[in-house]
């Protein structure tokens, strides 16, 4: 970024992702089919989206999951650069030799794929319900640091360890939609969702820039993130699990 940007402009940024897609092509089309796909792949569109619409209940509740899931995600993520300028503290600091600006976001985004490694290996041992609301605790109780951090390194620790929750938590969903999902549409249900699910939360930034212009940033992120991790603990606390079956076992 510190290289490109300033030469090339943002617009560039988005076209070196696409180094990462063609190898990712390559990759894909070198690579088997699944076994469980084979065992359970139906012959038609009309079955496939048939056997959706049977599964109605199953697909609700993975779609409030992803919704809330989704604010929480991108509610912790989209808005916090803007939010960094707005702390005058740190102005004048440095981070890994880099502007705030850009040095926590690296600091919390190593966060994040230490949380997605660590909860999802112990969802593994205590379940993906109770990975994922451990790692919800965590965000939870980051964010007086995070949101009112008035110091460098408050905010650097404050972020790491929301992110290394937020990331934690949503590391283990793709385990827990595909375990959760009918086995002759598992390429499509937890895809769908998914998707829907961020279709649906998009307007959560517009509602975070709502509350930031009444109640100021801290207020407005906190009160946002509250309302939403509590509101996951509750679904998944009540919601059901299917950890460790086997995709490749006939449904009886």
């Amino acid at each position: 970024m510190l290289t490109i940007m300033p030469r090339l402009g943002w617009h560039a940024m988005f076209l070196v992702g696409t180094l990462m897609a063609a190898v990712i092509v390559v990759l894909t089309t070198l690579s088997p089919e699944s076994e469980a796909w084979k065992l359970h792949r139906m012959g038609s569109v009309t079955t496939i989206f048939k056997t959706l619409f049977q599964h109605m209940g199953s697909f609700s509740y993975l779609l409030l999951v992803m919704v809330v899931m989704s604010c929480l995600s991108h509610g912790t993520q989209d808005l916090y650069p803007d939010f960094l300028k707005s702390v005058p503290s740190i102005g004048s600091s440095l981070v890994l030799g880099m502007k705030p600006l850009y040095g926590i976001p690296i600091i919390y985004n190593i966060g994040a794929i230490t949380g997605a490694v660590f909860f999802g290996y112990i969802s593994e041992r205590v379940g993906r319900r109770y990975a994922i609301m451990m790692a919800l605790v965590l965000s939870l109780a980051a964010i007086p640091a995070w949101a009112f951090g008035g110091t460098i390194l408050v905010l650097v620790v404050g972020s790491y360890l929301m992110q290394t929750g937020v990331q934690g938590a949503f590391g283990v969903i793709p385990a827990h939609l595909n375990e959760l999902s009918p086995d002759s549409v598992r390429s499509l249900f937890p895809g769908f969702v998914y998707q829907l699910g961020v279709l649906i939360a998009s307007p959560a930034v517009s509602i975070e820039f709502l509350l930031r212009d009444h109640l100021g940033y801290p207020l407005a992120l906190t009160i946002f993130e509250v309302v939403v991790i509590v509101m996951l603990l509750f679904i998944f606390a009540l919601g059901p699990e299917r950890r460790g079956r086997s995709f490749r076992a006939k449904a009886g």
